[in-house]
């Protein structure tokens, strides 16, 4: 079963449970992939997004309400960083396990050493090797980070 068919099935057993938070945050969900999808329409295509596609665009929301969150903490906002909270860990149940620091470090290694990277010149091809095979299990603001630190030397 594709995402889409597990967010749409999610949307409905919210609704069968009343469960309007949840409902919510699975249409904020659907309102994000349609927009995607739309976007991503050509004159020649009307393919829909794959599911690696999905998984960065849930990436990218979570990456929001992280952020969101941050704000509301410096204003002395709880009230709105526990609904913050909640719309993350609804999105999270789609999302593949996040992989360990250390198997972060391994994968990068070990990525530098498939492409052989030299230098930080090499930093697109690695990154573009890894978001090919970690998509939605690696946060790759901090993997950039590393590959940089490791391209580097420093």
């Amino acid at each position: 079963m594709g995402l889409r068919e597990r967010i749409n099935d999610q949307v409905k057993d919210a609704m069968k449970a009343k469960d309007t938070k949840r409902l919510g945050t699975l249409r904020l969900i659907n309102a994000a992939i349609k927009d995607r999808d739309i976007a991503a329409r050509t004159e020649n295509s009307r393919d829909l997004l794959s599911d690696d596609d999905l998984l960065g665009l849930l990436a990218k929301m979570i990456k929001q309400r992280e952020d969101s969150i941050a704000a509301y903490k410096a204003g002395n906002r709880a009230d709105l960083v526990q609904n913050e909270e909640d719309e993350i860990a609804v999105i999270r149940e789609f999302m593949p396990k996040q992989m360990s620091a250390e198997d972060t470090q391994a994968a990068i290694t070990a990525v530098i050493g498939e492409v052989g990277a030299t230098s930080i010149k090499d930093m697109g091809k690695v990154m573009n090797a890894l978001k090919e095979r970690y998509a939605g299990q690696m946060d790759f603001g901090k993997a950039s980070g590393t590959v940089k630190t490791l391209l580097t030397g420093k």
